[in-house]
């Protein structure tokens, strides 16, 4: 069964999408992502032009990340102090990545920047993380502990001013940290039309020493607010998110992110990094793919004489 997408310009097959969406869900409450960074390409491989996908993936990723915001906070893994510092920076980081969105559509660049910042992005974050993981994992094979610092224990931070603590996360850090690293994931969520959680989790884990779980949960929170802007922004500059397109897809991920929750707290800490890692690896790939493979139909453009 297909229906029409007006902003797409195109059909697509309902089942099809409400599956997407579903997968997508699991993957968010699982791994406290949006799962934009997986959405957005899919969506490109079904032949949904970039701008339309990153301003509807934004949309989807947004209720996805309610749902699993929800399950975490029954949970206590959230910590809303640090996701308000993290959501302010993010606002702010929207609003440049919106700008620039909209500067390189005007010159047709669009496409192209989007699929190179997400196989760098992606191939850099993951090959970090899956190689943190593995270490862990061997370390806590061979009996011994599982991290080699204490949460909170880092020097750069510790050092820098405007102290706050996060007692979820039993940090006593600076806020400016949270503040920036909500910039960088504000600005990923509008160019990319992701929730920045596969950017935002690890530098949780690993600049701020946040606890796994406490990291999932907080990242959840605070794509909710940047997702839901940045989509805002998409449908004023850009006409570019086809309510169409997102209904199927927030259907599906909407359940799925229930079933996501209750399946991360069945893994370790470091199993859940790895298997996040993988999957951020396996989209770079893919993508890195299209970028050298040859086009299916091949055309040249020719002017008249």
């Amino acid at each position: 069964m297909s229906i029409y997408l007006p902003i797409a310009e195109m059909s697509q097959n309902l089942l099809v999408l409400l599956g997407l969406g579903f997968a997508i869900g699991i993957i968010s409450g699982m791994f406290g992502i949006g799962g934009g960074f997986i959405l957005t390409p899919f969506l490109i491989f079904l032949g949904i032009p970039a701008g339309t996908a990153v301003g509807t993936g934004a949309c989807q990723v947004a209720a996805s990340s309610v749902s699993g915001a929800i399950g975490h906070l029954q949970r206590g893994n959230v910590d809303a102090r640090m996701g308000i510092y993290l959501i302010g920076g993010g606002l702010v980081g929207a609003v440049l990545g919106v700008e620039l969105q909209q500067k390189l559509k005007a010159i047709g660049q669009l496409d192209l920047f989007t699929t190179l910042t997400y196989v760098v992005m992606l191939g850099i974050i993951g090959s970090l993380m899956l190689i943190e993981s593995v270490r862990t994992i061997r370390r806590t094979a061979a009996g011994g502990s599982p991290s080699r610092r204490r949460a909170g224990q880092h020097s750069f931070v510790q050092r820098l001013p405007f102290k706050q603590r996060f007692r979820v996360s039993k940090l006593y850090i600076s806020t400016i940290p949270p503040v920036a690293i909500g910039v960088l994931v504000g600005w990923l969520t509008a160019i990319m039309g992701v929730g920045g959680g596969f950017l935002l989790v690890p530098a949780l884990i690993y600049v701020l020493r946040v606890p796994t779980r406490v990291a999932l949960g907080t990242s959840s929170f605070q794509i909710i607010f940047v997702t839901v802007f940045a989509t805002l922004l998409q449908v004023v500059r850009n006409q570019s998110v086809d309510i169409l397109l997102a209904a199927p897809l927030i259907a599906g991920g909407v359940v799925g992110a229930q079933i996501g929750v209750g399946l991360g707290e069945q893994l370790k800490a470091e199993q859940l990094r790895a298997a996040l890692a993988f999957l951020v690896l396996a989209v770079a790939v893919r993508m890195a793919f299209d970028l050298v493979a040859p086009p299916s139909d091949l055309f040249s453009l020719q002017a008249p004489g």
